[in-house]
């Protein structure tokens, strides 16, 4: 009795593959499951399959700096606006220039489309100003610009230290809210006193002041009693084509409340790196930036001034792009880090952080025209390729049929599972990395049908060996699994290799034909180990296939069995005294 158990092979192999076919079940109900949960029961597709949207972008030079527009920086916006909108580099969102002075986006249908658009253009100028006067974002009748009753409670918030921060270790925070936003930022003890700040609205209007600069001083006084806030548009144009050196007026971003802002003290290019996280206090989302050496001595230094001033003027707001998104008060100087925290959500943070971490654009840029692009080319050569597929693939099952014939069930079982697969992880990666099905993409999945159909081959070959050698059939497809194992991760490691290097090296829509090749290739590996090996195991218990049926695809006789070893012993081996 011992004997035929250990013929049978190792416990989940031959003698429990009901366990592996299970997980895989679980498996595609899970993610079929998951489809429709996430309201994604189809892949979302590029640009060229589904259409979507193209930008022209047209790039504008400040005054007098009209060399600015030259191929390295329309090079480097290029770059960062893929990185942007392309963040994983597989959503498909193609930017390319075009003569001098264009850059053309192609962002595809979905529903991130209306997010990248805004990234695209955006220029991510970051400074940080000192606040001369605030009040609130409509339109107010001469208001006074040294008036501090004008400025919203809200707006005007004080950063205090804690009590630690006499102590040259300690390193507490100070926090401050201002329409619905905060910024903190590490304290640290200033024994240095600083100058008082004398910047004040009035100061370009004193009796020493040249009769432009009052002329200059007038004319932004006005600007800022006219500003209205209440507009996007207007929000936009408030300090439009400003330096960082002049003295402008802007609006807060959700336009509560209007500023008239001194020359930025930090610019972005201060900024390390930023990335969305959450304040494990509560729980709310904040941005957090990390200066460089230079930017955090300044960021002290003009914190240390500001500490020193009166409402409003010990504000500083975080101006980006021209839109106020914070504009803090401060009582003692900060340094190193800072954190934009308040409305935010998971969205509207890590948006903030990805354009400030991907720099700002060394150029800004104006839509010259949005346009709607259709799919019908793209339509008519899925249509034809698919043809061709289908094609292809009836003239492989009819080759598996006339050469494997009762194999080729078990291949196109596993060649089905294989599709749902697939079919259901890209639908799942739309909404998950943005990833998006083109036609590159679909000559992959179907490259990727022949790598799979040539894994379960190799397995076969191996078990109709082993059948030639003389074993029957269940010995002979536990026997042949080790070998063909072998032989189909070497071959799908090649693969997925280069798949992987082919993706790293590419850029654009190739990207998506080596990912979606190197992500067929392991699941290829899933559906050989989880179903085709478990199949063929139950498979050989049957009669149909166990007794070698002609029409089984394992017949003895048509693969030219050799007789078993112990049968030829009996045949030869005397059995008449007289003939010994």
């Amino acid at each position: 009795m011992a004997a035929p158990k250990k013929g049978r092979g190792p416990a989940g192999g031959q003698g429990r593959p009901g366990r592996s076919l299970a997980l895989i079940l679980i498996a595609m109900v899970a993610l079929t499951g998951g489809m429709f949960l996430a309201d994604q029961p189809t892949p979302r597709l590029g640009i060229d399959l589904a259409g979507g949207t193209s930008i022209t972008l047209e790039a504008k030079a400040e005054p007098g700096q009209e060399s600015a527009i030259n191929k390295t920086n329309m090079d480097t916006a290029v770059q960062i606006m893929e990185r942007r909108v392309n963040g994983l580099g597989v959503s498909e969102a193609e930017v390319q220039t075009q003569g001098d002075r264009n850059i053309i986006v192609n962002i595809p249908k979905g529903t991130n489309s209306a997010q990248a658009r805004e990234q695209v253009g955006t220029t991510a100028k970051l400074y940080f100003r000192p606040v001369l006067t605030v009040a609130q974002g409509t339109p107010t009748p001469a208001p006074s610009a040294s008036s501090s009753d004008k400025a919203s409670p809200s707006a005007t918030p004080s950063a205090s230290a804690s009590d630690k921060a006499s102590s040259p270790s300690a390193k507490p925070t100070a926090s401050a809210t201002t329409q619905g936003r905060a910024v903190t930022g590490a304290l640290k003890a200033d024994s240095t006193p600083t100058p008082k700040a004398s910047t004040t609205p009035e100061a370009s209007s004193t009796p020493t002041a040249s009769a432009e600069e009052q002329a200059a001083a007038a004319d932004l006084q006005k600007k800022f009693e006219a500003l209205d806030c209440s507009s996007k548009a207007s929000r936009s144009k408030a300090s439009q084509g400003a330096k960082a050196t002049d003295t402008v007026v802007a609006c807060e971003q959700d336009g509560s409340a209007k500023y008239v802002l001194g020359p930025a003290e930090v610019d972005g290019t201060d900024v390390d790196s930023a990335k969305a996280a959450i304040n494990q206090q509560n729980g709310q989302w904040i941005v957090q930036m990390e200066f460089t050496g230079g930017g955090a001595k300044k960021f002290h230094t003009t914190t240390g001034k500001l500490a020193q001033q009166q409402s409003p003027q010990n504000q500083f707001a975080i101006a980006l792009d021209g839109e106020v998104v914070s504009a803090p008060s401060v009582s003692t100087a900060l340094s190193a880090n800072a954190e934009i925290s308040g409305s935010f959500n998971q969205q509207s943070a890590e948006e903030l952080a990805n354009v400030l971490s991907y720099g700002a654009l060394p150029l800004s840029f104006q839509e010259q025209s949005v346009t709607t692009v259709t799919a019908a080319l793209g339509g008519e050569q899925l249509r034809a390729g698919l043809i061709a597929g289908a094609i292809g693939l009836a003239l492989v099952v009819i080759y598996l049929v006339a050469y494997y014939r009762g194999l080729a069930f078990i291949a196109l079982l596993s060649l089905l599972v294989s599709g749902i697969l697939t079919y259901t992880i890209m639908s799942l990666l739309g909404p998950a990395i943005g990833f998006a099905l083109n036609l590159p993409a679909v000559c992959g999945a179907i490259v990727a049908i022949g790598i799979t159909a040539d894994s379960f081959i190799v397995y076969f070959e191996r078990i109709r060996d082993e059948i030639r050698e003389g074993r029957t059939l269940r010995p002979a497809v536990e026997r042949a699994w080790p070998r063909a194992r072998r032989t189909i991760l070497v071959s799908d490691f090649v693969s997925f290799l280069a798949a992987a290097v082919l993706f790293v090296v590419t850029v654009g829509k190739v990207q998506g034909f080596a990912f979606t090749l190197g992500l067929t290739t392991l699941l290829d590996v899933v559906v050989v180990f989880l179903f085709t090996k478990p199949v063929m195991t139950l498979m050989a218990r049957t009669k149909f296939f166990a007794s070698g049926h002609p029409w089984s695809g394992l017949d003895p006789k048509r693969l030219g069995a050799k007789p078993p070893l112990r049968r030829s012993r009996r045949v030869n081996a005397p059995t008449d005294p007289k003939e010994a």
